[in-house]
């Protein structure tokens, strides 16, 4: 059964994030909200988690998992950047962009595109999330809470705990939360490539 944490959206509760961050690093899957919608997230290698997101979401091993980080500087151990993409994906962050990458040695191989060796990585813009970030100190495996057959992601934290309460480990509430997923920017070739309009605006990449 889920456990059900109520935090406010612009000043978490510390206690709280801590009691969420110590859930995720003994092994839990958690929903938890974004800048852009709520998400799936679980610690970097816990491939019990990542087991459980592709069984919830129905997801085949194609699919990019994220790597959701607390800034830049954090980002750039998981991704290969060079200059020019650096400077799109910096006037980029934080907000509601996925970048896909070249992964670095860092980044666990089963989270890696099989063919490409690419990775999702992104910098959120939301006060719980980075909260949660800077209590694990590391990025969060994660993906977009949409359900299979479903056109759009969850957005009330009520109706997550009522769905996937056996599903999940817990969920995190800070109220309101976005209906669109994250802009999807492919930057694997170098060049951008809008695998996805979301919720972050895509005329900067075209």
């Amino acid at each position: 059964m889920a456990k059900y944490f109520d935090v406010h959206p612009e000043n978490p509760q510390p206690r709280t994030i801590g009691s969420v961050a110590d859930s995720i690093r003994s092994g839990a899957l958690v929903a938890y909200p974004t800048d852009s919608c709520f998400a799936l997230g679980c610690q970097l290698g816990n491939r019990e988690g990542m087991a459980r997101i592709r069984s919830i979401r129905n997801l085949d091993e194609r699919h990019h998992f994220t790597l959701v980080c607390q800034n830049f500087a954090q980002l750039g151990q998981f991704v290969h950047i060079d200059n020019d993409v650096f400077r799109a994906i910096k006037a980029s962050t934080p907000g509601p962009y996925t970048f896909i990458l070249r992964a670095t040695n860092e980044v666990p191989r089963q989270l890696m595109h099989p063919k490409k060796k690419t990775v999702g990585v992104r910098i959120p813009d939301h006060a719980v999330t980075q909260a949660l970030l800077a209590e694990l100190g590391e990025p969060l495996l994660s993906s977009t809470l949409l359900l299979p057959d479903e056109d759009e992601p969850m957005t009330q934290g009520w109706e997550i705990k009522e769905r996937l309460e056996h599903l999940v480990d817990a969920v995190l509430d800070s109220g309101d939360c976005g209906t669109r997923p994250t802009t999807v920017i492919d930057y694997s070739s170098g060049e951008a490539e809008v695998v996805r309009a979301g919720a972050g605006d895509t005329d900067r990449f075209e």
